[in-house]
């Protein structure tokens, strides 16, 4: 599986699991995936497509800097966030 299908596949079941509601009082799970390796240039995650920064960063990040960092690897990623959840029958 690559690393975008696997993050991608994170960000569905965090979804599911309703962590990106805003009205949850969860916390925001961290978007690693175990692929700790920055890509070539040295710009990004090759497992979860964060910076150094937003690595950094997300320890002391609140919800919201946490959504915000979602949001902008999903878009490095090529996928939508939050992901679109299916409906229940």
């Amino acid at each position: 599986m690559s690393a975008i299908n696997s993050i991608a596949a994170r960000a569905i079941l965090l979804g599911e699991a309703g962590f990106f509601d805003p009205n949850s009082d969860e916390g925001i799970p961290s978007p690693c995936i175990s692929v700790c390796r920055m890509n070539a240039e040295g710009s990004l995650c090759e497992g979860c497509f964060r910076t150094i920064p937003e690595i950094r960063a997300w320890a002391q990040a609140d919800s919201a800097q946490r959504l915000a960092i979602w949001a902008a690897l999903a878009q490095r990623a090529g996928f939508a966030f939050p992901p679109a959840l299916e409906e229940q029958p």
